[in-house]
């Protein structure tokens, strides 16, 4: 066996393979093939996804323009194998479209008929996804979590944020020549990325 097969293999973790899951993929033709143990249990991964679709959100088209990132996001998560939870936020009170179920391309049918709406509760809306998410961790430790949050960032007040203690993004589709700029101070107080629509 030559020496970069070696070094490959000692640098696996546990160096344990998961032959259920490895065969699941179809017979192994090559080492790349192989799944090990704790790289298989790395890759499930779970990705919370807040979308933001109140009414402010119809100016200048920017809830069309987020169904074209979350298009792609959910065609990402189905081709991972990830899981998928989904809160909107609009109206009174956020709303589940789905709690830790593997993507499914049903959910494209959902984001087609996404339309914007009523108030912004997405304070509220973070709050219930930072205890849910706390729940999640104690029934799935091993779970790689994201989060995605989608919003123009129009709140009258970002105090009080809930830390949701795992990587994140949030998108800001704020648009128009009065803008509030929140998004950034949002981000800013989740302690996740930012980055404009428009940059992506």
């Amino acid at each position: 066996m030559d020496k970069g097969r070696q070094g490959r293999a000692r640098s696996t973790p546990e160096g344990s393979i998961n032959w259920p899951g490895t065969l699941l993929g179809g017979r192994p033709q090559r080492r790349d093939d192989l799944i090990y143990r704790l790289r298989c249990r790395s890759v499930h991964e779970l990705w919370l996804v807040i979308v933001d679709a109140s009414a402010s959100t119809r100016r200048h088209q920017a809830l069309s323009d987020a169904k074209g990132l979350l298009a792609q996001v959910f065609d990402d998560a189905y081709r991972q194998r990830a899981r998928m939870a989904l809160l909107t936020v609009s109206g009174h009170a956020p709303k589940w479209q789905v709690q830790g179920l593997k993507a499914a391309k049903g959910l494209a049918e959902w984001l087609d008929g996404l339309g914007a709406g009523g108030g912004t509760p997405l304070l509220a809306a973070l709050a219930e996804a930072a205890n849910w998410l706390v729940a999640r961790r104690k029934r799935y430790p091993a779970e790689q979590q994201r989060l995605l949050v989608v919003t123009d960032g129009r709140l009258k007040n970002i105090c009080r944020l809930p830390q949701l203690d795992c990587p994140g993004l949030l998108v800001d589709i704020e648009r128009g020549a009065i803008k509030l700029g929140k998004g950034k101070a949002l981000a800013q107080g989740l302690q996740i990325d930012y980055r404009h629509i428009d940059t992506l």
